[in-house]
């Protein structure tokens, strides 16, 4: 794998610079990483605001823990991993997840390719960010990150069947978001 260069610095040299406070280096890796780690955030939060504390949280965290990086895999990935932790945490101190029955969300109809087809990444972003707190975690963690049900209860400290329950609405909810859009689009295209 090719080394990342920045700036004329490797991945490495900036990192170095950071354990050793050096603000240049602190504004590179922050240059480099906040695009990737501020769509992270956006994900996880409400709003725009709480994506930009989060996204200023992350790094303060990624700062103060720098010189723990051992190497094990990416570098970016290690980033990635502290900011999805901050989202968590934040968000376990706010919120209360329950588990939700498998009879409040039988019935519903998937959605249609041609409702996905006429939304954009901004639309599909604002619907997730509709979702409340516990859901849009759930989802995130699952759905984007990859995550098991157990690691999700682990980390969440919730059961298994409440992180399922907790994806199982939030996909009814998006579900029904897409659907109310493809609805919309339908209207406008009869007019």
């Amino acid at each position: 794998m090719a080394a990342i260069v920045y700036q004329g610095y490797t991945e490495q040299q900036i990192r170095e610079g950071c354990v050793r406070g050096e603000r240049k280096f602190q504004q590179m890796l922050y240059d480099m990483f906040s695009p990737k780690m501020f769509a992270v955030c956006l994900r996880y939060a409400p709003d725009y605001n709480t994506a930009q504390d989060l996204l200023q949280e992350g790094f303060v965290k990624v700062f103060r823990n720098i010189e723990r990086f051992r190497g094990d895999g990416s570098f970016e990935g290690w980033v990635r991993r502290i900011f999805i932790n901050t989202a968590i945490e934040h968000f376990r101190k706010q919120t209360n997840l329950y588990a939700i029955h498998d009879s409040d969300v039988k019935g519903f109809e998937y959605y249609h390719q041609s409702a996905l087809e006429s939304l954009k990444e901004q639309d599909i972003l604002n619907m997730i960010q509709q979702l409340s707190d516990g859901y849009r975690t759930v989802f995130n963690l699952y759905v984007i990150e990859g995550y098991s049900h157990k690691d999700i209860g682990e980390m969440l400290g919730i059961s298994e069947g409440t992180s399922k329950s907790q994806l199982a609405r939030a996909r009814y909810l998006l579900q029904k978001m897409i659907t109310e859009h493809e609805q919309k689009v339908n209207d406008i295209l009869k007019a």
